[in-house]
């Protein structure tokens, strides 16, 4: 299938053919079975697989728009919405929507939520009212996405990296993490942190400040800080990530996060 969607990804006019539309079909099925992931761990670290990403945007091209209810709601769109929560051990409040080709784990609660197409939340996650999980990001086991989060989505280019939050992280009320940003493992992020591939991530838990870009370590706990820029109009204060502290080692998650949440006053 690869190979059949990289040549049809050159060459549109090869949509027309049956064999190059189920390939395309089957690619956005095995997404939300969660049998295919944009991307994966493995032990050296993440693969971003960008032929997936390719064939979710092939899908679009191949897709007619349709009018279609729920309930009393009537919806005009190119992609189904998700069905079958209760095979799939999901609890979904209204007006919890996740579309066809996203993967939602057993135990996964969504409450007035979005999850787009090419994302993939795994299993014990909450997405919180008005959270978004944009496409193809990745969301990892038991973590918290508060209220109003905002996780972003990629599909172009297809070479740019999803989001990625790792198994057992906090995201704070409203929050945006977009641009491919890696949160690691058991990581904290406070109410109102903002996280690009351009904004500084200030680790200031030593005696000076140590810079990282585009990656919160794991265990960090994360609020939102300024610093001092100089532009030709002046000197003003520009956001930035500031990592106060780690998460205290404990077998119980639930306990760790709490003492973190605690000991570093964090608001979320």
């Amino acid at each position: 299938m690869k190979e059949m969607l990289e040549k049809a990804w050159e060459n549109n006019s090869l949509l027309a053919e049956k064999s190059v539309c189920d390939a395309i079909e089957t690619v956005i099925e095995q997404l939300d079975k969660g049998k295919l992931r944009v991307a994966e761990p493995l032990e050296t670290g993440w693969l971003v697989h960008d032929w997936i990403k390719k064939a979710v945007i092939l899908y679009f091209r191949i897709r007619n728009m349709e009018t279609f209810q729920a309930g009393p709601m009537e919806f005009r769109d190119k992609m189904m919405l998700k069905t079958g929560y209760e095979s799939l051990g999901v609890r979904v409040v209204p007006h919890g929507i996740a579309r066809y080709g996203s993967f939602l784990g057993k135990g996964v609660i969504l409450m007035p939520s979005y999850v787009n197409i090419g994302a993939y939340v795994d299993e014990g996650t909450m997405v919180d009212t008005w959270a978004t999980v944009g496409s193809c990001a990745q969301v990892g086991k038991q973590v918290h996405l508060s209220g109003g989060v905002g996780i972003g989505g990629v599909l172009e280019p297809v070479q740019a990296s999803p989001v990625i939050i790792e198994d057992n992280c906090f995201i704070g009320s409203r929050s945006i993490v977009v641009e491919g940003v890696h949160i690691e493992r058991e990581a904290v992020l406070g109410a109102n942190v903002v996280l690009t591939m351009s904004t500084k991530i200030m680790d200031v838990t030593g005696v000076k400040p140590k810079e990282i870009s585009g990656r919160v370590p794991a265990g960090s706990v994360v609020i939102p800080g300024t610093y001092n820029k100089k532009f030709p109009a002046g000197e003003f204060g520009v956001p930035c990530a500031l990592i106060i502290g780690k998460r205290k080692e404990s077998t119980d998650k639930k306990t760790s996060l709490n003492n973190a949440l605690r000991d570093f006053n964090v608001a979320v």
